[in-house]
């Protein structure tokens, strides 16, 4: 917190400013009433706005001290200001009889925000570009096929292979995060799908590097989900919970509007390689800023002795609260090796398979990511090969589904936690909300294939609308593992999004297949979809449940 005090003299103007490292001032050298002189050096942290004043002007300030009862020889309050002895600090003489006035400046400004919210707001910063460097490929991919080219096979191939990492890191990711936590977690993916992202135009020629890079990408990002919910199971109560989801994954839509706004003028103007090496830049300033931020709230150190002596009590004791903390910190990680000894053998992993409910959401997750997968992966070569756009026109009529789901997000939230804090139960709460992101989509995707002679715009339309009603999904099946168990929410995500990963890998290259055999969009991308979203909603409303489990190895 800056800390400004001013100084009047009747020859200058004083403002110092100090921190534990360094000290600067501005001064005001005033030579007659009307000239004043300005020197400024800046510093890093702490302000003192010093105004040395006159003995005449002294008085006045004496004066009127004694008026509101405060002429304390320490100090005082004027005008709601305190005023404190400075002489002694400054050594400026006794002549001056100078005083303090002094005020607090609160920066950065989200320092008194709650910490909850820092972290969610920061954790849904890191899934926008989490899906700005997801989407960047099927945006690349069509100038990409060209160059290099790849058929519709070959094109699935490649946009599949990101999800075989993603696959493959569940599991581990909702282990680590309950082992180490979601924020160690989160930030070490973030790093490394951002250094993959940047890596995929260097390897690009050379098919095993490329899809290796992409095998890494899916990696960093597969431990993001298990990560989040860990925050979440950990740090937002049952009231905020479907806000806080719905926040944090909705940074997705988010990410995927930014990543195909962007891609294309990009492409158009700096060439495909541009998307990969500037989208993977962000990730590595998300990672920097992370840190900076980290730092800044846990150490906010200043010098007591510039400091009144009612606010060097109230900063020593944070100072003091902070070196506990680090204390805390410290004794944690020095239990680490003994707590990964022990975490894999704690974790029931029988019993969550004998629960109706987890195959419940391991089968919806599944089902879900089919359609979400695929559509994410073909609609901008579906609108430009179909509807006959080019390639900016295709990534702009791409942007509709996750532009609208951001504003669906918010509805739906909002919706559930309405719901729950009426008295209505939380397992028939989660069932609505997961019903509707099914069966929206899959009633548009059937309006879609039909020959009906729709125009363009109304199969762009019916489309964009069914895709933004899955977002409820976040107000249903993303909340049901908080919901279930708290503890074991990561490792519960972990295992349901490494079965939802499969259709990222076979639901992306089975399309590529189906689309070169069959020639038709329908067949290809809309009748599986369509297929796993109704049976997905039949097993969930029979077998979902957000009850809290202990899941015990005796039961």
């Amino acid at each position: 917190m800056a800390k400004f005090t001013t100084r009047l003299d009747n020859n200058f103007c004083f403002l110092s400013h100090n921190t534990s490292t360094s000290q600067s001032s501005i001064l005001l050298n005033r030579t007659s009433r009307k000239n004043l002189q300005l020197q400024l050096s800046p510093s890093k942290h702490r302000f003192n706005f010093n105004v040395l004043c006159s003995i005449k002007e002294k008085e006045n300030v004496k004066g009127e001290i004694e008026k509101v009862g405060g002429g304390a020889s320490g100090g005082g309050l004027v005008n709601g200001v305190r005023v404190e002895e400075l002489d002694r600090k400054t050594g400026l003489g006794r002549e001056n009889a100078s005083k303090e006035a002094g005020f607090d400046l609160v920066w950065p400004p989200w320092k008194n925000t709650p910490q909850r919210y820092k972290l969610i707001g920061t954790t849904s910063l890191a899934f926008v570009i989490c899906n700005m460097d997801k989407v960047n490929l099927s945006v690349a991919i069509i100038p990409m096929s060209h160059q290099f080219g790849w058929n519709s096979s070959v094109a699935g191939v490649v946009q599949s292979s990101f999800f075989w990492g993603y696959a493959l890191s569940q599991l581990p990711g909702g282990w680590l995060s309950k082992l180490f936590g979601g924020r160690k977690v989160l930030e070490i993916g973030v790093l490394a799908w951002s250094l993959a992202t940047a890596l995929v135009p260097v390897l690009a020629g050379f098919m095993p590097g490329l899809l290796l890079s992409r095998v890494l990408v899916g990696i960093g990002e597969g431990v993001s989900p298990s990560a989040a919910t860990d925050l979440i199971a950990r740090s937002i109560p049952l009231e905020e919970r479907s806000r806080a989801v719905s926040f944090v994954f909705g940074g997705l839509s988010v990410g995927s509007v930014t990543g195909l706004l962007v891609a294309p003028t990009l492409i158009q103007n700096l060439g495909w390689e541009s998307v990969f090496y500037l989208f993977g830049l962000l990730g590595i300033w998300w990672y920097l800023g992370f840190h900076f931020l980290g730092k800044g709230l846990a150490s906010d150190a200043v010098e007591v002795e510039h400091v009144a002596p009612l606010q060097s009590a109230n900063l020593h004791k944070s100072w003091n609260n902070s070196l506990e903390e680090l204390a805390q910190t410290k004794t944690s990680w020095s239990n680490t090796q003994e707590e990964l000894r022990a975490s894999l053998k704690d974790v029931p992993w029988k019993a969550f398979f004998r629960r109706p409910a987890v195959w419940a959401m391991i089968y919806a997750h599944f089902c879900g990511s089919w359609g979400h997968y695929t559509c994410l992966s073909w609609l901008p070569t579906f609108f430009s090969e179909e509807l006959n756009l080019n390639l900016r026109e295709a990534a702009w009529v791409s942007i509709l589904p996750p532009l609208a789901s951001v504003f669906v997000t918010s509805i739906a939230a909002q919706f559930a936690d309405n719901l729950i804090a009426n008295g209505v139960e939380t397992t028939t709460v989660r069932k609505i909300c997961q019903a509707i992101s099914f069966l929206s989509p899959a009633t548009c995707m059937i309006l879609s294939s039909l020959d009906l002679g729709l125009q363009p715009w109304e199969i762009v339309g019916f489309l964009s609308c069914g895709l933004a009603l899955s977002s409820f999904a976040l107000s249903g099946l993303y909340c049901t593992h908080q919901d279930i168990s708290p503890e074991y929410a990561s490792i519960l995500l972990g295992i349901t999004n490494t079965v939802g990963a499969v259709p990222g890998i076979v639901g992306v290259a089975l399309t590529g297949f189906l689309l070169d055999s069959t020639h038709s969009w329908s067949m290809s991308l809309f009748a599986p979809s369509i297929f796993f979203y109704l049976t997905g909603t039949i097993v969930w409303l029979a077998f979902a449940s957000s009850k809290p489990q202990s899941f015990s190895e005796s039961d």
